[in-house]
């Protein structure tokens, strides 16, 4: 996959990207692979909205299992699982070549903060379609999963709100070459069908570290559904 001019900017409202690291000039970076341009291009974060059309959305099912979506009936746009036409569907992305051969076990994937008009949830569905929840803003942040190297997987992206959803996120592992890597970003979503070019021109806040240090990356984390 090719590298995006940096001076290149897009809104993705469907077809298939992933999120995921980079190392790039000797650096480890996070990128987005977006699968709507053939070749493939690997763009920065900062470079790219995720749009969350309103084919998204959805109602939140009268299942307590679902509880952490809102009310039963209540709104929900969720970039899916599995694909569907007209909608984006959003992955996570540990097969860049060099981050096969770099990463020695896997990669910590951290949620830092999440702003929006809404709530935000990431979870995947199990066996049977019981929800594994991987995030969500309703709790405390920051929060942590695993992902194994050479890993392709996917999960249903949640938003309670239109608007705009800002994700600090941070990959970070330990590598062959380099050490202990790490890279922190901010991954923009917009929601909705009008003008989500206005995500471009939301401010990121400057990144705090939490209170308490850095432990990373986790002992014996647990590994993503890998699809």
């Amino acid at each position: 996959a090719a590298s995006a001019s940096a001076a290149e900017r897009v809104v993705i409202g469907d077809g298939h990207v992933d999120i995921g690291p980079r190392i790039v000039e000797g650096r480890w970076q996070l990128r987005v692979r977006d699968d709507t341009v053939e070749p493939p291009r690997w763009r920065p974060l900062s470079d790219v909205v995720l749009q969350a059309r309103d084919a998204a959305r959805l109602e939140v099912p009268a299942d307590d299992q679902f509880a952490f979506l809102g009310r039963p009936g209540a709104p929900v746009w969720i970039l899916p699982q599995v694909q569907r036409d007209g909608v984006l569907w959003p992955g996570w992305n540990t097969q860049a070549p060099e981050v096969v051969d770099e990463v020695v076990r896997d990669v910590a994937w951290r949620i830092h903060a999440v702003r929006g008009p809404g709530r935000f949830a990431l979870f995947a569905n199990q066996d049977f379609g019981a929800p594994k929840l991987l995030f969500s803003s309703a709790r405390p942040l920051p929060q942590e999963v695993g992902i194994d190297a050479d890993t392709h997987a996917h999960g249903n992206w949640a938003f309670s709100a239109r608007g705009t959803y800002l994700l600090d996120i941070e990959m970070l592992a330990v590598t062959r070459s380099l050490g202990p890597v790490r890279a922190r970003d901010t991954l923009r979503i917009f929601v909705g069908d009008e003008r989500p070019e206005r995500a471009f021109a939301v401010a990121t806040p400057a990144p705090r570290e939490p209170a308490g240090g850095d432990a990373w990356p986790l002992a014996g984390a647990a590994a993503l559904l890998a699809g």
